[in-house]
């Protein structure tokens, strides 16, 4: 019998009513190319997951963005003829200047230029990675989230860096860069590309901690939570996960933060310039300049920066991926 798809009620009078088909030679068979199904994971398809994660990685850093530029004025390493920030100066200190509260957003366009894209490589490598790694290890498992999140964040590091360093050095007050095109060009010129890159190996070791211990507290965080609420899935849920792993993973891994934001802004605006990009000399060079308080300098707009960053960022991933759950089921009815 031919495909019928028309609903299931309808499905059973269809076949009773089926006439014989009339005697003599049968039809010829009509040529076509085979169907070839889209791959996907958990109902949806690879764009979709590259889109939603855009989607949530650029409204998570638009929405978070001053506090950023916070944490960067206060890592960025005051000479040594001034003392290390505090939040409150922090944000004196970014608003005293030209621009006023608007200073605050200064790099946002390098921001969004990095991070859709960026986070868009980010969760659909996680997706994929994580059920490779579940078929093999078994739902729910902390090993297979962490070393998803790990594998995630090296190739969206890659895709990210340049522009976080764009970024951070426009976030410094007294910039010496009118925009992001103006900052690409003379750091070209005057650094080489290899600038934009001095600090992804540092990236990648503070992110792989960070992204280990981000979701397997997420996941964690989530199973447990939705056993006491209604809905696992709710996007309450996915938010107070998001934010306590956000929290945790990051004050466990500021330290590298440290040495990530001294290395991107080194030679500006009074920023020291280190001789090696060896995360191991430039520890040292922070102990010995400001003591071990150094290496945790701005731990806490980090933590206000990611708790509620990634909250925002796994509700608006889990509500952009619940539409085009939505999308895909209409489309096949």
């Amino acid at each position: 019998m031919a495909a019928d798809y028309r609903t299931p009620d309808r499905l059973l009078p269809a076949a009773a009513e089926e006439p014989a088909a009339p005697p003599g030679p049968p039809p010829k068979p009509v040529l076509s190319a085979p169907a070839v199904p889209a791959a996907t994971h958990d109902g949806l398809r690879f764009w979709q997951y590259m889109l939603a994660g855009s989607v949530a990685g650029v409204v998570e850093h638009t929405a978070m963005f001053p506090v950023d530029t916070l944490k960067t004025h206060m890592q960025a390493g005051a000479p040594p003829c001034r003392p290390a920030l505090s939040l409150g100066a922090a944000l004196r200190n970014a608003v005293a200047g030209e621009g006023g509260a608007l200073a605050l957003y200064r790099g946002l366009p390098a921001m969004a230029l990095g991070a859709g894209p960026a986070h868009a490589v980010y969760f659909s490598v996680y997706e994929f990675a994580k059920s490779a790694l579940t078929d093999r290890l078994g739902p729910n498992n902390p090993a297979a989230h962490a070393a998803s999140g790990v594998l995630a964040t090296i190739a969206s590091d890659a895709v990210f860096t340049p522009m976080d360093t764009v970024k951070q050095r426009l976030q410094l007050t007294s910039s010496p860069y009118t925009g992001v095109g103006h900052c690409i060009r003379t750091v070209l010129r005057d650094e080489g590309p290899g600038a934009f890159f001095v600090s992804y190996r540092t990236t990648v070791i503070m992110n792989a901690p960070y992204t280990a211990v981000h979701f397997a507290t997420y996941e964690a965080a989530k199973r447990m939570l939705g056993d006491m609420a209604a809905d696992e899935e709710s996007l309450a849920v996915h938010a107070t996960a998001g934010a306590a792993a956000g929290a945790l993973a990051a004050a466990v891994t500021t330290p590298f933060d440290v040495v990530k934001t001294q290395l991107q802004c080194q030679g500006v605006c009074g920023c020291e310039r280190f001789s090696s990009s060896s995360i191991g000399d430039v520890f040292r060079t922070i102990i010995k300049r400001d003591g071990y308080s150094g290496i945790m300098r701005g731990w806490k707009p980090r933590m206000l920066f990611h708790a509620p960053a990634a909250a925002i960022c796994w509700s608006t991933y889990e509500a952009s991926k619940s539409f085009f759950e939505r999308l895909n089921e209409e489309r096949r009815k």
